[in-house]
């Protein structure tokens, strides 16, 4: 039964692809290109970054991509580099471009633009799978350059969403000391004016005590004095503090943002649309739960993968014409067809709003509307981007 099952399975893959003959054998080489950081001290180690966060999800990728590759003659190989903390970057990435122009990269925004501005990689394709700055997809794009993580709009403006819909109007934020922090807050405060709403009153963290010990009596005082608010919005990127913020509100208010209900590309909890089948496929291989990193990486070696499938090309030029056009998309297990926009080369798809025990909704919600598709109310607009290289 098993054989005949997957002779089934590889003759609807040959009919779905148009009955095509298998092409010579082929390698399609993917480097995936890490920067190392030194992340700063939290006051909890109750959730530390997995030392292959992003590096699972992309191998899965590879291996999906193998399926039906093999069956098509296409074979698919990751290179894993990692630039420790201080390293040269784009020494790295001429090396990984003189053996691969299909990059993944996993670097802070500032590196990523580094290696996208390299002479080297001019005709490479390079998919931003961990920097979530807006920047990377406005003022500062590039032509090479595609996102498969969610922009920090595209998070912020999934709650919004989700608070004009519950009509949860008075808004109320704190926001943490890192960089990470106030750039989701500034995400946040641009979605909140994008839909015609204002944060009533606001806060920035500065309680430096012993939070596992004194959470109950600092943070009632510190939320008393925001006054009267629907929700409160924790910006807190490094998952430091927002974790004592629930429950110890002055006021019985549900708490969002970096905390309690998060907006997210992929989490655990998502079961739906065969979602529940990826998830336990990474399970399988990776031994933890797939993270939004994992999901970037495993969604850009999917979009190659595809790509590839559906062209039989295996150039950085071909491919991204193709992944860039309206005849590419990418079923992702999130509901709707993942596409890349034209004006920035972010990725479509659909936000999760989720708690660590459920999925509570997705956006885009019902009711927002878009001329041309409604992901697109999510993240940077096309008039909104300032993004001016993509043809």
């Amino acid at each position: 039964m098993t054989k005949l099952y997957a002779r089934g399975w590889l003759l609807l893959i040959w009919l779905g692809l148009g009955g095509q003959a298998v092409a010579e054998p082929v390698t399609v080489a993917v480097a995936y290109l890490r920067q190392e950081i030194e992340r700063p001290p939290t006051l909890s180690d109750l959730d530390p970054v997995p030392a292959d966060s992003g590096i699972a999800g992309a191998a899965l990728g590879i291996a999906d991509n193998f399926t039906t590759g093999q069956f098509l003659g296409q074979d698919f190989s990751l290179k894993v580099v990692s630039v420790p903390v201080g390293g040269d970057f784009p020494a790295a990435v001429r090396a990984a471009l003189a053996v691969s122009d299909l990059l993944l990269i996993d670097a802070p925004a500032d590196a990523t633009l580094a290696a996208a501005d390299l002479p080297e990689a001019a005709q490479a394709l390079l998919i931003n799978v961990s920097a979530p700055d807006s920047r990377l997809r406005g003022v500062d794009c590039r032509a090479n350059l595609l996102h498969t993580l969610p922009s920090l709009d595209m998070r912020a403006d999934a709650l919004v969403q989700m608070l004009v819909q519950k009509r949860w109007r008075d808004v109320a934020m704190i926001t943490g000391p890192h960089p990470e922090d106030r750039a989701f807050a500034d995400a946040i405060e641009a979605s909140i004016h994008k839909f015609g709403m204002e944060i009533g009153s606001r806060a920035d963290w500065d309680i430096t005590t012993d939070m596992g010990r004194n959470a109950a009596a600092e943070v009632p005082l510190l939320t008393q004095a925001l006054g009267e608010f629907d929700v409160l919005i924790v910006a807190d990127e490094l998952h430091d503090f927002g974790r004592y913020i629930l429950y110890n509100t002055w006021l019985p208010r549900p708490v969002a943002g970096s905390e309690g209900l998060v907006p997210r590309n992929w989490a655990p909890v998502i079961e739906q649309w065969g979602a529940a089948q990826l998830q336990s496929r990474f399970s399988a291989r990776a031994g933890r739960w797939m993270n939004d990193e994992d999901y970037a990486a495993w969604a850009a070696v999917r979009a190659i993968g595809e790509a590839v499938t559906r062209t039989g090309l295996t150039d950085a030029e071909g491919l991204r014409h193709y992944m860039m056009g309206d005849s590419f998309e990418l079923g992702g297990f999130k509901g709707s067809p993942l596409t890349f926009r034209s004006w920035n080369g972010q990725m479509r798809q659909p936000i999760s709003l989720v708690h660590p025990r459920a999925l509570v909704a997705q956006a885009p919600f019902e009711g927002f509307l878009h001329q041309r598709n409604p992901l697109d109310t999510l993240g940077l607009d096309e008039g909104d981007s300032g993004c001016a290289v993509f043809g």
